[in-house]
């Protein structure tokens, strides 16, 4: 049998693209890192063409990264991607998984609705209801409803100011996401799963100096072992979005441990640097195994 063709679809030169991309040249022979905005798609032939090949000719395809950043554009990539489906071309994570991610609100949702405990979260385009939710929770992250690394999110404080703060983030983001802030003395896990199995869990600790842990703003990577009570919520929590890799972020409080969301595409520097696994070798493996079945 010939090596399946298999391409993954990321941001050309990013660390986590690259190593997908080099670990399934490893496996197969092939390799080919494909950039969505130099895709297009022909609907009278089915062709959904980049650089001269026909995607729905592949075997599979890997979706590390859609766009370097979110937006509503990134939702019309992904319909794209179930042109190459519809033609039998697998696709992990599936477009329509990914679809239910990308927005913030829709990923909060779902999980809701699947009993994961949150924070209280309220969500609005009412400025004075926005104010409320801050007099209520006495300080709050507003959250695009787009974005990753924390981009684009602030806290606001009860008090004089938060009204002009309020109407300074609503001219960027109409519609408000907003959470209580939580006390989680500055660290945050990682939980990863691989085909809906549990696969480790990395802390992301902050740089002491920035109320979110990200990486983006100075955080950094520890090795953490979860109580299987925490293994199971996290499971439960992945687990409505049918995804092939992904991170669930969790944190412990004072009353009890919460999730903020679920990751569409999973961090593969957490995994690496945190957990010491390689996990674009084991996304590769598991693909292939997958498509040669």
């Amino acid at each position: 049998m010939t090596e399946p063709k298999i391409g993954v679809i990321g941001i050309p030169g990013k660390w986590s693209t690259e190593a997908l991309a080099d670990a399934v040249e490893a496996r197969t022979g092939f390799r080919r890192v494909i950039d969505m905005g130099a895709v297009s798609l022909d609907l009278d032939s089915g062709a959904l063409m980049h650089g001269g090949e026909d995607l729905c000719r592949y075997d599979a395809l890997i979706v590390k990264k859609i766009s370097e950043t979110y937006s509503p554009d990134v939702l019309d990539r992904l319909e794209l991607l179930r042109v190459a489906e519809a033609c039998g071309v697998r696709v992990f994570s599936r477009p329509e998984a990914i679809l239910r991610l990308i927005d913030r609100l829709a990923c909060t949702v779902t999980l809701r609705l699947a009993g994961i405990p949150m924070p209280r979260t309220r969500v609005t385009e009412d400025p004075a209801q926005a104010l409320a939710a801050v007099e209520a929770f006495g300080s709050a992250v507003f959250k695009p409803l787009y974005s990753t690394k924390a981009r684009g999110m602030c806290v606001i404080e009860a008090g004089p100011g938060a009204p002009a703060r309020i109407a300074a983030f609503a001219a960027e983001n109409p519609m408000m996401y907003i959470q209580e802030k939580l006390d989680l003395s500055g660290r945050d896990l990682g939980m990863v799963f691989l085909n809906g199995d549990y696969l480790c869990t990395y802390a992301r600790v902050s740089a002491g100096d920035t109320w979110n842990t990200t990486i983006h703003s100075g955080g950094r990577y520890a090795p953490h072992e979860p109580e299987p009570e925490l293994i199971d919520l996290a499971r439960r929590a992945q687990a409505p979005f049918g995804l092939s890799f992904t991170t669930v972020d969790v944190a412990l409080t004072a009353d009890g441990p919460i999730v903020f969301e679920v990751s569409a595409f999973g961090g593969y520097r957490g995994v690496k640097d945190g957990c010491g696994l390689d996990a674009a070798a084991l996304v590769a493996e598991h693909v292939i195994a997958e498509v040669t079945a």
